[in-house]
């Protein structure tokens, strides 16, 4: 038994290596989230732009998971965008959701003052994340000095604090900004009045490494300067490791995560919330009191209002992931269900527990199966597993090039019972 304290008894047939040297820290704390799928997640390319009501019907579903708070857009893109950021906020607000509305801006007074107006509309406190790019790459594109983007941040910092919002500065590219550079622009932060730096991997460029380094240096200057103020991780799946930076990110000292449903985002897309939210849990950062029974309803819904399809073997939400043809895992399956063990079934061919989250591990019948799969699919559908039902669908499953589906099964057994009586 190697299981963390306090976290879920893990059964003793199971020796789990991700505990045996682990950074204790992630064991310890606990870590907000950030939903980004309403205004980051929609600069994809491939996705379709929902109306206010279905953007509300999201905000709901990550508030009953018990996400933290939810960026609602950008009220400085346009009329339009400021009153539907005023009208989502004034929601939060009038519904009593516990999720912290944020909202996005340039660090330019025209996209604050708009920001302003939402806030003083909705009645609650309303976040501003203000954003600049820090990296030499951006620098030299856009013709900035490093004197511009402390003039610039200060401005949209102080505007805020003066008007009693609470305000994040999130420095684009920061996985690609030097030190000297970060360094002043965090003081400065610091010194305007932020409440937290959010450290961005704009391009999905960071590796594991690179976040140890940057996370240690930004944490130790917050220590130094004395100041209360959090660190968010934002990033993008450009080499298709987002979930596991951010996860690094835990490790090394972010207080706040931020993610889309199901990993929307330019390009390649931001870390996915959803998977996100399945390995906190089963790490344990997310502890076993939250309801995460809606998580499956939050992936359907953001899948339906963006017209971003799940992908069959997406983990957790796609529709194959607890399926198996396999002889040899269906037979294993079924002998730890027969023990009464439903841990040990749940666990024995997959790593994340299908109970968990409301789903669970299914049978089925295709070209790799074996007798044992055939009648369990039999009895999962009320089906007596005859000799002559179990031979007829064996061999109608070894001459397909797929898994056979209930209207296949159906048609089968049918089609032997015939044969049967008319042998009889």
């Amino acid at each position: 038994m190697n299981a963390p304290p306090g976290k879920e008894p893990y059964h003793d047939t199971i020796y789990d290596w991700n505990l045996v040297d682990s950074y204790q820290q992630v064991h310890r704390k606990t870590v907000a989230l950030h939903d980004e799928t309403l205004r980051d997640g929609l600069q994809s390319a491939y996705v379709r732009h929902p109306s206010t009501e279905r953007k509300l019907e999201l905000i709901r579903l990550m508030d009953s998971l018990g996400i933290d708070s939810v960026d609602l857009g950008l009220p400085g893109a346009s009329p339009h965008a400021k009153t539907e950021c005023m009208a989502l906020a004034r929601a939060i607000g009038d519904e009593k959701m516990r999720i912290q509305p944020c909202v996005a801006a340039r660090t330019h007074l025209d996209d604050v003052r708009p920001s302003l107006e939402v806030a003083q509309h909705a009645g609650i406190p309303v976040e501003l994340m203000v954003f600049i790019g820090s990296s030499p790459i951006r620098m030299l594109a856009e013709e900035w000095d490093l004197q511009f983007l402390l003039t610039k941040s200060h401005q949209a910092i102080r505007a805020a604090r003066d008007a009693g919002m609470p305000v994040t500065l999130a420095t684009e590219d920061t996985t690609r900004s030097r030190p000297d550079v970060l360094y002043r622009l965090f003081v400065n932060a610091v010194d305007a009045g932020t409440d937290r730096l959010c450290i961005c991997d704009t391009v999905g460029h960071a590796m594991p490494d690179g976040i140890r380094v940057l996370m240690r240096f930004v944490q130790d200057l917050v220590k130094g300067l004395g100041a209360d103020v959090k660190v968010d991780w934002h990033g993008h799946n450009d080499r298709g490791i987002a979930l596991s930076n951010a996860l690094w990110a835990v490790a090394w000292g972010a207080d706040r995560l931020h993610g889309c449903a199901l990993g929307v985002g330019e390009r390649a897309g931001n870390t996915s919330m959803d998977r996100l939210i399945m390995n906190l849990r089963l790490m344990g950062i997310i502890d076993e009191q939250r309801d995460l029974s809606r998580l499956l309803e939050y992936c359907d819904v953001a899948s339906d209002m963006l017209g971003f399809p799940v992908p069959w073997n997406y983990p957790l939400a796609g529709r194959d992931v607890f399926r198996t043809q396999t002889g040899v895992h269906a037979a294993a399956i079924i002998k730890a269900r027969r023990k009464g063990d439903d841990y040990l079934a749940d666990r024995i061919y997959s790593g994340v527990p299908a109970g968990m989250f409301g789903r669970r591990q299914e049978i089925c019948v295709g070209p790799m199966s074996g007798t044992s799969n055939v009648m369990q699919v039999l009895a999962d559908r009320g089906i007596e597993p005859t000799e002559a039902r179990v031979q007829a669908l064996l061999q109608r499953a070894k001459s397909e090039d797929r898994i056979l589906g209930d209207e296949d099964i159906a048609r089968t057994v049918a089609a032997a019972d015939l044969e049967r009586a008319a042998s009889v």
